[in-house]
């Protein structure tokens, strides 16, 4: 018996040349006032080498957990959820394309006149699915089939621009792993992506801890749990830690300073 393996990505994905499409882009931001429409292109292309897909479109909605991993849920079931808003041409929810081909998607998403909230900012996720799985092999060299799936995440919002909020509420350092354990929440009405830079400066010796930049997304309302390893601290002493949250604009950074001994 033969395994069914399906496969799931935001941006690109290719398994062992077997199958594979690349949708671009992977986010899709709508601008619209109340009762108005807003129409945007998303090109789908098939990267196989031999095998024409037949692929099909439908509609979700996603969330973040608190370690920003997505989670998936049914169609109009979270609060901030615009998919009922958003609709593509009748030709465009089942297509085949051939190795190499590509198709543009026209995705509309018209804002209701009467909103059932208030939310500033709404969401959804388009899936494009591969629906004739192809022969393939697993690592083991087992026989399966392949079948691929990939998700465009769609953002709206409302043409007034609101504050970005991003604070930090917990900075701790576990010395036994050498882990930056941070937690911070998006207090703003709008998703807030950004990067966080870290310093540990040893106080006596003045040495500097490098720690690698980590990027962030977020949803309005998310608390964010990150452990942040500190692979370079290996020298003994007292130390000042500093995290700084950059979401794009100079004037909301957020900073907090820890000091402990590593020892």
């Amino acid at each position: 018996m033969k395994k069914i393996a399906l496969f799931f990505c935001f941006l690109i994905i290719q398994i062992n040349a077997q199958t594979g499409i690349s949708v671009s882009p992977p986010r899709v931001y709508f601008e619209t006032t109340s009762g108005s429409s807003s129409t945007q292109k998303i090109t789908v292309t098939n990267v196989s080498v031999k095998h024409t897909l037949d692929l099909a479109v439908s509609l979700g909605d996603w969330e973040y957990d608190e370690k920003g991993e997505n989670i998936m849920q049914p169609s109009n079931t979270l609060k901030n959820s615009c998919t009922q808003w958003i609709s593509i041409n009748k030709e465009d929810s089942y297509f085949s394309l051939a190795p190499g081909e590509r198709k543009d998607l026209n995705v509309t998403l018209t804002v209701p006149s009467v909103s059932k909230d208030q939310l500033a900012a709404h969401t959804a996720v388009l899936f494009v699915s591969q629906m004739n799985p192809v022969d393939g092999t697993d690592n083991t060299g087992a026989k399966i089939k392949v079948s691929v799936k990939s998700g465009i995440k769609i953002f709206h919002k409302k043409p007034e621009t609101s504050l970005r909020k991003i604070e930090i509420k917990d900075l701790k350092f576990d010395t036994a792993k050498k882990v930056i354990n941070l937690q911070f929440e998006n207090q703003s009405e709008l998703w807030t992506d950004g990067k966080i830079t870290t310093d540990l400066i040893n106080t006596t010796t003045g040495k500097k801890v490098t720690v690698d930049p980590v990027v962030f997304y977020t949803l309005p309302g998310n608390i964010r749990k990150l452990s942040i390893p500190v692979q370079d601290l290996k020298e003994k002493g007292s130390y000042n830690l500093s995290v700084l949250i950059d979401n794009g604009d100079d004037n909301t950074l957020e900073m907090a300073e820890l000091n402990f001994n590593y020892e």
